[in-house]
């Protein structure tokens, strides 16, 4: 399937990167992968490790210069640069911007740009307020058309209740369900 284009888009969850560019690996086996970046991602040295670092490693994998600004990911949408968009991994506060359709990054730009034009955009949800705060954002984005989330959990339920991250390992199962127009099921899974 190295002709479906695939747009993959990393936000602020830090702590999950390092899982995360594993899994961008295994999509760049598979797929024709277009990397975007949050301007704050790009940039933002963490405890988790350095932005030059994981732009490196994601620039390798992909074979192309990310994009990172607005302006970059405007064109997303009107020339219909991707089949499905992945934005993995995939911050409440990412999530709020979506649902309220706020565009003031790179990764909701190439999000609302891309949901023009009536195609998937697969979510792999990271946050510790998913439970919480986020919880109606979600359900917002749960009740939209072309709109998919990987299976996702409660990654640390006794110390951060309201905590979700999702399943990298059903990412690949979840673009192929949402490219068939469906959600991948169950939805809400444990994990140990």
């Amino acid at each position: 399937m190295k002709d479906l284009r695939v747009g993959v888009a990393m936000c602020g969850s830090y702590c999950t990167f390092a899982k995360a560019m594993d899994t961008i690996e295994r999509l760049c086996g598979e797929y024709d992968v277009t990397p975007i970046m949050s301007e704050n991602v790009s940039v933002t040295d963490s405890r988790f490790g350095k932005a030059a670092d994981f732009r490196e490693r994601f620039m390798s994998c992909t074979g192309k210069e990310i994009i990172d600004t607005i302006a970059k990911a405007e064109p997303i949408g009107p020339r219909g640069l991707l089949d499905v968009l992945v934005i993995l991994p995939c911050t409440g506060n990412t999530i709020a911007k979506i649902a309220n359709g706020v565009t003031d990054t790179a990764v909701t730009m190439a999000a609302k740009g891309h949901m023009r034009n009536g195609r998937p955009v697969v979510i792999a949800v990271s946050t510790d307020d998913a439970l919480g705060g986020k919880a109606k954002k979600i359900g917002e984005l749960l009740a939209r058309k072309n709109i998919y989330f990987v299976p996702f959990y409660q990654d640390d339920p006794e110390h951060k209740p309201c905590s979700l991250v999702a399943d990298f390992d059903r990412v690949e199962d979840t673009i192929e369900m949402a490219l068939a127009g469906r959600q991948l099921q169950p939805l809400l899974i444990g994990k140990n």
